[in-house]
């Protein structure tokens, strides 16, 4: 077991000002084995499925305002895995765009394209 530090704060909001940060340290488990042996199983896969759900909620959600139908979204995330969580990951910024264009109608498509060849004509 190892002590973590968690730190939270409510931020700056309709003229109401920033509350914290407040910084607690906890108790973490270190394996599996540990965290269940400290939670229970029961606890600990409840949790994960719980914050899984969210992460897959937020997928959703994002793929819904690259406008993607549910037959894509369904091919796409139906068979996620749960990984593990990363922090501070940057944005490949190609493979976004490359993603935008497959989702986009041809309309859309050729607006995109038109969009390029003008900035590269820049």
């Amino acid at each position: 077991m190892i002590k973590k530090d968690v730190t939270a704060l409510v931020p700056e909001k309709d003229g109401k000002p920033q509350i914290g940060p407040v910084t607690i340290s906890v108790d973490y488990a270190e394996t599996l084995e540990e965290a269940a042996q400290m939670f229970g199983a029961e606890a600990i896969l409840s949790n994960a499925f719980a914050n899984w759900r969210v992460t897959l909620q937020g997928n959703i959600r994002n793929s819904l305002k690259r406008g993607e139908t549910q037959e894509t979204i369904q091919a796409k995330l139906g068979s996620a895995k749960m990984g593990v969580a990363v922090q501070g990951t940057k944005m490949d910024a190609e493979a976004a765009y490359k993603a935008k264009f497959l989702a986009a109608t041809p309309e859309d498509r050729k607006k995109m394209l038109a969009d390029l060849r003008a900035a590269a004509a820049e």
